[in-house]
């Protein structure tokens, strides 16, 4: 076999996933799979084998992305350049309650693009045009078609069930609970798809995330929302005996109900559920929560047996917005209501009525109510405006300026410029000890990137990445959090293992999916993110992150998608390359 080989990775230094440390070696490929880690070398077959010269670099797997909206962009661009780039060979959909199975085009467009900021005509187009599944099976079996870059997971999303079940009026009416007919029918529904190899099920509970459309049934929260405990729990006994995921997404203004997820992990007599929510994030709005919470996991799984984990992100968590046009307003009543309106004119004579700005003023500066974001304009800086005065100042130095109260200094930017005012602040984890902290913390999965939403608002693509310069910069500043070993086997492995696919792991048989990339590029350059237009949804123009040279290969199933650091001609375009990965209990 060794004398067989398509691909040989030479000199590079080698981690497998598994979290030991490096090793000088050649890892030697051949149909697919990993068939040699040699600390000799392989031999290289003129005219037959491909080598690629990873001397002085990392030969790492794939990265594993667990947390993304790809739902859509995965079916007009299935490479998924902007994550393949990255080192990620492997992306799970279906999260936080959406899909795009089962349902109607205009029930799954209208739950999912609101509240995941992706063009809503194009993705309402794709699915009348394109749509050719019914079944969560069938989808998966769609989805194996595509010319996929990476590989392929997915959740089966509760509000998509919901509403396909009940009807999409009654899924969001309140006070309307399912039949014990239609609990039945979704509990057929999660077990179909847990037999197709879906990793689990995901819910909503956060009230924030809306539905979009021009129905009366725009500005509701989500199907997800309206379920009871009792109507989850129908569902995770489903999970719990097949030892399969329940993705969460708590009430992250209240932040109460993440203890109704912790304890439903317990398993003192009886399995313990995989569970797993978002965020374990140091926000500037509650300093101190993550340290709270991370005590409250360690007590959940260490003394009651639980198996539960926070998605956390290893950055700076910062945020873009064009206007008003960003989820986190959606947190309060009157940010909410300006994002109900989808007309121009409509917008500015809210943002322009005085009883609106009353109201606005006092949500925004509550001290009692709940809140995850900051609402601090001096945390602000203006980007880009039809003004050019006023780029590079806060909104709070513009009002100082003005001398006038910073929300209506806020308020008469947007009325007047509207889309076009565009600005950055930052939410969470930007004290690099507590980010450590956040990033060793046993009970944290390394994820939560959101790849393929929010396509102006944030750039998260190369979170692996800033993963591991977060270990080197402690390890250089004496503060060892973790091995490079362990720091690779985070995004890779560990994750693996959790949600029980064939990935992560560099090792004789294994899926040759893996990353050569250049530890000594992991700058300052990783969190410069660039305006990139999306031919596939009509030219709209995403922010991402690049990787500026870090990585230079990407191998997916033994295939080149990168080479050099640009993506190759048959990524996305041609099948070979990522598989739809199956879960196994």
């Amino acid at each position: 076999m060794v004398d067989a080989l398509d691909t040989v990775v030479s000199g590079g230094t080698v981690f497998d996933g598994r979290g030991g440390p490096g090793l000088r070696a050649d890892v030697g490929i051949a149909e697919g799979r990993v068939v040699s880690i040699s600390e000799a070398p392989l031999p290289v077959k003129a005219g037959t084998t491909t080598r690629i010269d990873a001397t002085g670099r990392w030969v790492t797997p794939g990265f594993i992305d667990f947390h993304t909206h790809y739902d859509a962009e995965v079916e007009l661009a299935p490479g998924l350049v902007e994550s393949v780039r990255h080192g990620v060979t492997t992306v799970s959909m279906g999260s936080c309650s959406l899909g795009l199975v089962p349902g109607t085009p205009e029930d799954l467009a209208d739950m999912f693009c609101r509240v995941e900021a992706i063009p809503y005509d194009q993705v309402r187009a794709l699915l009348e045009e394109r749509k050719d599944w019914d079944t969560l099976p069938d989808y998966l079996h769609h989805l194996g078609q595509l010319p996929l870059g990476p590989n392929v997971t997915s959740f089966v999303g509760h509000s998509a069930i919901r509403a396909h079940v009940m009807g999409i009026g009654r899924s969001l009416a309140r006070g309307e609970r399912p039949t014990g007919e239609e609990l039945g029918r979704m509990e057929r529904l999660l077990h179909d798809g847990l037999d197709a190899g879906y990793l689990g099920l995901s819910i909503q509970t956060l009230p924030w995330d809306k539905m979009g459309g021009s129905r009366d049934l725009r500005s509701r929260p989500l199907p997800s929302t309206y379920g009871r405990w009792s109507e989850y729990r129908r569902l995770t006994r489903i999970l719990r005996e097949r030892g399969r995921v329940f993705q969460g997404v708590p009430n992250v203004t209240t932040k109460v109900n993440v203890l109704l997820f912790m304890l439903e992990s317990v398993g003192l007599v009886r399995r313990a559920l995989k569970t797993t929510v978002i965020s374990m994030m140091d926000t500037r709005a509650t300093r101190g929560l993550h340290r709270l919470i991370g005590v409250l996991s360690r007590g959940v799984n260490r003394l009651l047996g639980g198996d539960f984990r926070w998605q956390a992100l290893p950055e700076v968590f910062d945020l873009w917005s064009d206007g008003i046009d960003l989820v986190v307003f959606e947190e309060f009543g009157a940010g909410a209501a300006a994002l109900h309106l989808q007309d121009a004119v409509e917008r500015h004579r809210l943002l322009t009525d005085p009883a609106y700005r009353a109201r606005f003023r006092h949500e925004w500066t509550s001290k009692l109510l709940p809140k995850v974001f900051h609402r601090d304009f001096n945390q602000s800086e203006i980007l880009r405006a039809p003004d050019p005065s006023l780029v590079g100042k806060s909104f709070a130095a513009v009002a100082r300026e003005r001398r006038q109260d910073v929300v209506d200094t806020f308020l008469d930017l947007v009325a007047e410029h509207g889309t076009e005012l565009r600005w950055y602040t930052v939410m969470a984890n930007d004290r690099p000890r507590e980010l450590e902290r956040i990033v060793a913390h046993p009970d944290v999965l390394i994820g939560f990137s959101d790849a393929g939403a929010h396509l102006r608002n944030m750039a998260h693509y190369n979170f692996p990445l800033r993963m591991l310069r977060v270990v080197r910069a402690a390890e250089r500043a004496g503060r060892l959090t973790m091995t490079s070993g362990q720091a690779v086997r985070r995004p890779t492995g560990e994750i693996a293992e959790w949600f029980g696919i064939d990935a992560g792991v560099l090792a004789a048989g294994r899926r040759a999916d893996l990353v050569v990339l250049d530890p000594a590029r992991l700058g300052p350059e990783l969190d410069v993110p660039v305006e990139a237009p999306m031919p596939e949804f009509g030219g709209f123009v995403r922010l991402v992150s690049q990787n500026c040279g870090a990585v230079s290969d990407v191998l997916v199933r033994g295939r080149a998608a990168i080479r050099g650091g640009h993506p190759t001609a048959e990524l996305g375009r041609a099948h070979g390359l990522g598989q739809v990965l199956r879960a196994s209990s």
